[in-house]
């Protein structure tokens, strides 16, 4: 019998996504049942996007990082749904210091977006709406922008 210690271990790359969870999720009709008997065209959804990442234990290279994703739909000025969705990643990153936020906030979101776009389809469905599918996202200009808005604010502190 051999020992286990000589099995191959699995190679581990420079970002390792551990695993992933909804952290939080939350749908509400305001107008319900009287939206549905009301409602005569497409509901105009207005999309609000967020990437946030903080590490699990200080001194290790664990991260959480959340993707937040606010959907906001009406129709004729009245609110058909809102929709709240937190999903998130627990990723093990090494890289060097001067790439660890462009990794953290754009290559990690990129995985985790097909999971949350999809849960954010079924649950706008499952609500009794067309199914509200987000078109990728450029991480790369939403994380420059981000830093814009953040150097500008240092700059005018």
């Amino acid at each position: 019998m051999s020992d286990s210690s000589s099995l191959p271990q699995a190679p581990q790359g420079p970002l390792v996504l551990n695993m992933q969870y909804t952290k939080d999720l939350s749908f509400e009709v305001p107008g319900a049942p009287e939206i549905f008997a009301t409602l005569r065209e497409q509901p105009r959804v207005d999309l609000q996007l967020d990437v946030q990442a903080r590490p699990i234990q200080e001194g290790q290279n664990v991260y959480e990082v959340s993707l937040q994703i606010r959907a906001d739909a009406k129709a004729q000025e009245q609110t058909c749904f809102i929709a709240e969705l937190v999903y998130c990643g627990i990723f093990t990153v090494s890289v060097d210091a001067e790439v660890l936020e462009p990794v953290l906030l754009v290559e990690c979101p990129r995985l985790l977006f097909p999971f949350a776009r999809n849960i954010l389809a079924d649950v706008t469905r499952d609500g009794g709406f067309p199914p509200v599918m987000l078109t990728p996202i450029d991480f790369v200009a939403l994380w420059q922008s981000r830093r814009g808005e953040q150097q500008g604010q240092v700059g005018t502190a």
